[in-house]
Parts: C-alpha cells; structure tokens; sequence
C-alpha cells in the first residue's frame, strides 16, 4: 500500500532527473559542436580566390562541422555562419557560428501527460573566432 502512494512521487523525481539532464547533455553537445565548427573557420581554404569567397568557404566549412557533431540530437539542427568585421577591432575578421534547436516542438524525452514539466523551448549555442586578413587566403 505504502509502494503505491509513493511510487507515483518518486518516478516523477526520476523522470524529471532523466530529462533535465538529457536537455543539459544537448545543450553541451550544440556548445561543443559550435565551438568546432568555429574552430574548423580557422582552417586554410586552398580554393579561395579572394577575401570574401575564402569567408564564405570558411563559413560553410564552419557549419558543416558544427552539424556533423549534433547529428545525433537532430538531422536537421540549424546551423548560422556569418561573417563580418569584428566588433572589438574592426581590421580583423571575425566567424560567428550558431546552432539552434526547437526543443519545444521536438523534445528529445516525451513529456508527460498531465504534468508538464518546465523544459526550455529553444537550445542555443554559439561561438565566435577571429581572423586575421592577411591569412584568409
């Protein structure tokens, strides 16, 4: 009798464990698949003709890594590289790479009926790295 009473508490403290800690796992997934992908920004384009076509290369090289590295949460994560002078100084180029994911429509652990835990809508990530011109290409 006393099982039955308190089963029902219980497996809703370890549900809600598993699925926190499922977002939580994600979220470091899409930090880590956004920073390679800036990192892979880094890398020398050998087919860049000039500035801009080796941004662009560094760009979609940039999201191609960043989308390899979260396939395992999505097929299909979106993922953002763009380019333009940075902020903080304005001769050097900068790469910002973002991943999202609408966890809202999709989540990765079934949500229960009639409970609703609270769970983010959107994960995000991003990551940013600096260029120098003169080694674009």
């Amino acid at each position: 009798m006393e099982f039955a009473l308190i089963f029902p508490l219980f497996f809703l403290i370890f549900y809600a464990i598993v699925t926190y800690s499922i977002i939580f796992a994600a979220k470091q997934s899409l930090a880590l698949a956004a920073s390679e992908g800036a990192r892979a920004a880094l890398k020398f384009q050998p087919n860049a003709t000039s500035a801009a076509s080796a941004l662009t290369l560094r760009a979609s090289a940039a999201c191609a890594t960043a989308t390899g590295l979260v396939n395992w949460i999505a097929t299909t994560t979106p993922c953002t590289a763009t380019y333009a002078p940075c902020t903080f100084d304005a001769s050097m180029q900068c790469v910002k790479v973002s991943l999202n994911y609408d966890y809202g429509s999709k989540p990765l652990v079934p949500v229960l009926p009639l409970i609703g835990l609270p769970t983010p809508t959107t994960l995000t990530a991003n990551a940013m790295v600096q260029l120098n011109p003169e080694n674009l290409f």
